[in-house]
């Protein structure tokens, strides 16, 4: 048995009655599950869809996002989450390097590595050289000024956390950030790279080895073995390249607005919602949201 479910952003409540049910009719589903009104729906299939690929893409012109998985083991007991353009809408390193006057320059190179271009740690190290001499304390500014948070972030966390769940924040983003970032929305721990400062300002490099795409899914074992549980009970959620790696290895992996190339390779994909639709496609009603 698998589970159907239609997702709108929760902004907009784009999502109507009709659409549901005639692709239920169209699918010989089940009955319907309001999760959220005009927000998320769901319905049983006994098995995935032919041309499931070409209705997802049907749905993606209408604003909605379209998903299907096992009905058994739904509901995770760990999450597993990238920091930069996941939880936070930005990339911390551009926003630094925009502060050290070489923002164009850095953000063209963390856009090739993140849609998988470049090696992640041979462009790390770049744009972390190109911050050498930046005044350490501009690392404060670019969190008061410069970051905001995805919507959906704190009570998807809440949330799982009340049901037993765990949380940890990966990022191959910096320690400055995720610390932050981690206690503001309740992660319970943190793994990040660590900038270099010496007298006050950055050295231009990192703490090695550098926390990339492999630390990530040795993190994503790690933590889930310190938990007594398998992958197959961890969601994981990322945009780029470097979460490839736990994205496929979690029992849910959620590419959440993600570069092309990452989306491509990744079977639940969120383009419209926020991230409450993590909650959503585990079961969970509106009404059993925390915070």
């Amino acid at each position: 048995m698998h589970i159907v479910t239609l997702l709108s952003n929760p902004a907009r409540r784009g999502l109507d009655g009709a659409t549901v049910t005639a692709l239920r009719n169209a699918w010989g589903g089940g009955d319907v599950l309001w999760l959220d009104p005009d927000v998320a729906a769901e319905f049983a299939v006994a098995q995935v869809p032919g041309n499931f690929w070409d209705v997802w893409a049907e749905m993606q012109a209408l604003g909605l996002d379209l998903v299907i998985q096992p009905a058994e083991g739904r509901q995770k007991r760990m999450l597993i989450a990238d920091m930069d353009s996941t939880m936070i809408g930005q990339e911390c390193i551009d926003e630094l390097a925009d502060e050290a006057g070489v923002g164009s320059r850095v953000a063209a190179i963390t856009a090739r590595a993140m849609n998988g271009e470049l090696d992640f740690e041979g462009a790390l190290r770049e744009r972390v050289g190109l911050l050498a001499g930046l005044e350490a304390d501009v690392i404060e500014k670019v969190l008061a000024e410069r970051i905001t948070y995805t919507p959906g972030g704190a009570t998807l966390i809440a949330t799982m956390k009340a049901a037993g769940g765990y949380a940890v924040l990966v990022s191959g983003g910096f320690t400055n950030f995720a610390a932050q970032v981690a206690a503001d929305l309740g992660f319970d721990e943190h793994q990040a790279n660590t900038l270099l400062i010496e007298n006050g300002k950055l050295t231009g490099q990192v703490t090695e080895p550098i926390l990339g795409r492999d630390a990530k899914v040795a993190a994503l074992n790690a933590v889930a073995a310190r938990l007594g549980i398998g992958p197959d009970q961890v969601m994981a959620v990322g945009d780029g390249a470097n979460d490839l790696g736990m994205l496929g290895l979690a029992g849910a992996g959620v590419a959440l607005h993600a570069k092309p190339a990452v989306a491509a390779q990744c079977d639940i994909r969120i383009n419209h919602g926020d991230l409450t639709a993590l909650l959503y496609l585990q079961g969970y009603a509106r009404d059993a949201f925390v915070g």
